[in-house]
């Protein structure tokens, strides 16, 4: 499982590293849409990481909230 993750770890690494470098040309490229590109890249910076944490910690309650509701099934019956 470390492993997995290690390896998408460096992949989201690099896809994050290659859209700041594609904002970073089309800005060079004085395109018009460039600033809404840097915006986007810099929402995504911040809200990717979030997402996945938030979904991360969900998946870790869940099992341990069905525990509880078993363990307590147990008790009423």
């Amino acid at each position: 499982m470390k492993k997995v993750k290690r390896i998408l770890a460096v992949i989201g690494l690099v896809l994050i590293a290659l859209m700041y470098a594609l904002t970073i040309i089309f800005a060079l490229m004085k395109h018009p849409d460039s600033k809404n590109w840097l915006m986007a890249a810099i929402f995504c910076t911040i809200a990717v990481p979030v997402i996945i944490y938030a979904m991360q910690f969900v998946a870790k309650l869940l099992p341990k909230l069905s525990g509880k509701d078993k363990a307590e099934e147990e008790k009423e019956k």
